[in-house]
């Protein structure tokens, strides 16, 4: 091979390495402000009774990557354990792998276990749709694509059904966002809590590209937001 040959070989493609960092690094500098720029504190629910029972209540919620979603929730006042998880499919305890393909039905979600004197229900729909994640977004959230990341209240009784159907017309005929809320309110059948490593992972792994980029500002515009909700120390499932 002729010398010249290499070099004007090598050269473009150092060009094009450099280029494709460039590229990446600034396509995350652009999903990093896009992220901290996003959530607005929305009004409380107009409707939002109290449990029949001052016991601990649960509720499972779905709005793209769990890790992100359990992140936020583990932040807040009267909220007892978040665990990572899914729900919404056909198929019996589920593996990451399976849920990942699509083909289960099944949706990434956290159950969040709270004590109702504290928090109510309708204060942690607020906080869903304030800065968990984007409710308009179909059947995806940021950089994730797919049924398996679709936006969705799995209810647990009629109080919860009613509770979120009237809280979603409330903000759809406020306008408050630029496109149609498009959560999905359904029963919940069953949830199945995702493998360990799942787990308090935005926890473990705050300087994860993934982490950094998309969940840390949620849990930014938390404590931003909801200075009343918030708490600097997480509830993690290692402690319960």
């Amino acid at each position: 091979m002729h010398p010249g040959t290499a070099t004007s070989r090598k050269a473009p493609a150092r060009l094009m390495i450099l280029s494709i960092v460039a590229a990446l690094a600034l396509l995350g500098w652009q999903l990093l402000g896009r992220a901290q720029d996003a959530g607005v504190r929305l009004p409380a629910p107009a409707l939002d009774p109290p449990a029949a029972s001052p016991s601990e209540e649960t509720a499972v919620l779905a709005g793209g990557c769990f890790w992100g979603m359990q992140a936020v929730f583990q932040h807040v006042k009267g909220v007892d354990r978040v665990l990572a998880g899914y729900s919404g499919g056909t198929v019996p305890s589920p593996s990451y792998e399976e849920v990942s393909s699509g083909a289960t039905g099944h949706a990434e979600s956290v159950e969040v276990r709270f004590d109702p004197r504290q928090v109510s229900y309708g204060r942690l729909l607020q906080v869903f749709f304030s800065v968990a994640h984007d409710p308009t977004e179909l059947d995806r959230q940021g950089p994730d694509d797919g049924t398996q990341y679709r936006s969705a209240i799995f209810f647990a009784n009629d109080r919860q059904k009613r509770i979120a159907a009237v809280y979603i017309a409330q903000l759809q005929a406020a306008r408050l966002f630029p496109s149609p809320i498009v959560t999905e309110v359904t029963a919940l059948t069953a949830f199945y809590p995702a493998e360990a490593y799942h787990q308090d992972f935005a926890l473990h792994h705050p300087d994860y590209p993934y982490i950094a980029i998309n969940d840390l500002p949620k849990v930014g515009n938390l404590k931003r937001l909801f200075p009343d909700l918030y708490r600097d120390a997480p509830v993690t499932v290692s402690s319960n």
